[in-house]
């Protein structure tokens, strides 16, 4: 990386380069969730065959083509990771991928038959999914020793930054579809893509580059003890995946049910896509709530190690599930339901998306070495692939000749509910065996092993 500091900064506060790093995720996270929290209800009510006339799917398929797509997202982490790790290095892969991606708005924009769904979404697929293990370990490579203290905290707030786009995006996009048609609502996610790049771009100077490995990545990754730290974080990773099938299911699913109730919020009617928003605005509030209240509190009873975290969160996930089950119920007896219901939800699954997701997110980088931390970031991030190719399975194997479920209302959530039950049980025998390890930049030893 000629040109460019290799190691981070000796300093006790936050290094130059964050700023960047989260300007650039707020802006990116922006044109992700912008475009995808519109993708369902533009596949059933906007979609246009070549001809130019309406062509919208069925419920049942548009659920398989977004779940796909989620996976999608998240397998292609793989293919970012070996190239941040082993060819370009974490900044270059960032950079040309980001480029791709804006390629996938674009096509998302100019061209709204199911060739050009097809096109920028498998673009998009590529070019978000290959940054994502990169830019969160760019994060963490921005610290020393000195300042390692801080990783957990920048951590919280690359997460919150992430939110503030999501919330921003999920209140904009569908008043967009809604008034302007899906080019506008399409291409305005696709300018925040390029001014994400651009602002990752001018940080250049501040980051900490540290270099691909080549071949040495490739000895360490496939060496025995290498091969041991990804064989334990995957079972782990499986066990997270299970989450990622229900919670990516408030894109798809919980659309769905949305637009069959009551939406009615303080005298305004809100689109059934916008209720999305409720996620990260709720994020936004918990991140604090959690790290200075609610994870002190439980520290004070037992030790409150990142998987046991993990776990409270599985716990927590199935209510969240059970409450639309129970939506359902009255729905099938013509009842009017309010939405207020759904953002009951929403708390109680954004409760277990900040003891899951966060804390894996941190875990995964701490847990790797050195030369594997964009690699086991993707693996991470895999596991949001295998869940929503699970939900995608389920969807399209329940499918009548019609297309049409036969898992549909509240046993189509009651089965969910009960899979992350089982997958929450078993977890907690699994994690009583895992010894948790930690490494940082700046050094190549092992610096803290401990019982999980």
């Amino acid at each position: 990386m000629a040109g460019y500091r290799t190691t981070p900064h000796e300093m006790e506060g936050m290094p130059p380069g964050v700023p960047y790093i989260v300007a650039n995720e707020a802006a990116e996270r922006f044109s992700y969730y912008g475009m995808r929290t519109i993708l369902t209800i533009f596949m059933t009510k906007h979609l246009l065959d070549q001809s130019g006339e309406l062509a919208p799917m069925s419920e049942a398929d548009a659920k398989v083509w977004y779940h796909v797509f989620t996976s999608s997202v998240y397998f292609f982490p793989l293919l970012g990771g070996l190239l941040a790790d082993a060819v370009w290095g974490k900044y270059r892969t960032i950079i040309w991928l980001s480029l791709v991606y804006c390629l996938g708005h674009f096509a998302l924009a100019v061209d709204e038959t199911r060739a050009g769904l097809a096109v920028g979404l498998g673009l998009i697929a590529v070019g978000a999914g290959g940054i994502k293990p990169c830019v969160s370990a760019h994060v963490g490579d921005q610290f020393g020793q000195r300042n390692q203290h801080l990783v957990d905290k920048v951590f919280a707030w690359f997460y919150f930054s992430i939110n503030l786009g999501a919330a921003a995006s999920s209140f904009l996009t569908p008043i967009l579809l809604r008034d302007f048609g899906p080019s506008v609502a399409f291409g305005v996610p696709g300018i925040l893509m390029v001014l994400a790049t651009l602002a990752f771009w001018m940080g250049r100077n501040r980051f900490a580059h540290v270099p691909p490995t080549g071949k040495r990545f490739v000895e360490e990754t496939f060496s025995p003890g290498g091969l041991l730290v990804m064989g334990r974080l995957v079972v782990i990773y499986l066990f997270v995946a299970m989450f990622w099938a229900l919670f990516d299911q408030t894109g798809s699913a919980w659309v769905l049910q949305a637009d069959r109730m009551d939406r009615v919020l303080f005298g305004v009617e809100v689109l059934p896509s916008q209720i999305q928003a409720v996620n990260p605005v709720l994020i936004m509030l918990f991140i604090p709530l959690f790290s200075y209240v609610i994870y002190p509190a439980i520290d004070r009873v037992f030790p409150l190690t990142p998987l046991r975290k993990i776990g409270i969160g599985f716990f927590i996930t199935v209510p969240a599930f059970l409450i639309p089950s129970l939506v359902e119920v009255w729905l099938a007896r013509g009842e009017q339901v309010s939405i207020v219901w759904q953002i009951y939800a929403y708390v109680v699954m954004t409760a277990a998306e900040v003891f899951i997701s966060i804390t894996a997110l941190e875990f995964s980088y701490t847990q790797a070495p050195n030369r594997m931390k964009s690699l086991v970031m993707s693996l991470f991030l895999a596991s949001v692939a295998v869940g929503n190719l699970f939900t995608s399975a389920v969807n399209y194997v329940t499918q009548d000749a019609a297309g049409n479920s036969t898992l549909e209302g509240a046993a189509y959530y009651n089965f969910f509910a009960g899979a992350m039950f089982l997958t929450a049980v078993l977890f907690v025998f699994y994690a009583r065996t895992y010894r948790e390890r930690r490494y940082v930049q700046g050094t190549d030893e092992l610096i803290e092993e401990s019982q999980a």
